[in-house]
C-alpha cells in the first residue's frame, strides 16, 4: 500500500512538473493531441479501429492545438 502511494504521487509530481518550461504552443499541442486520441479511439472504437482511430485523433488534435493561437488571431 504505502509503495502504491509513493508510485501515485511520483506520478502526480512528475506530471505536473513535466509541462512547467514549455511554451503555450507546445501545451495547446499537447492537450489537443490528448483529446484528439480520446475522441479518435471512442470514434475508432464505434467503427471497428480504435487503434487507427486514437492515430489518426491524435495527429490531426496535435496540429489543431498547436495551430490554435493563429486560428483564434484570424478570427
Amino acid at each position: 500500500m504505502k509503495r502504491l502511494v509513493f508510485v501515485a504521487f511520483a506520478v502526480v509530481i512528475l506530471g505536473t512538473g513535466g509541462c512547467s518550461n514549455m511554451t503555450q504552443q507546445e501545451k495547446n499541442a499537447l492537450t489537443g493531441g490528448a483529446v484528439g486520441a480520446v475522441g479518435g479511439t471512442i470514434i475508432g472504437a464505434m467503427a471497428g479501429s480504435p487503434a487507427i482511430g486514437a492515430a489518426i485523433g491524435g495527429a490531426a488534435g496535435t496540429a489543431t492545438g498547436a495551430m490554435w493561437d493563429d486560428i483564434q488571431n484570424r478570427l
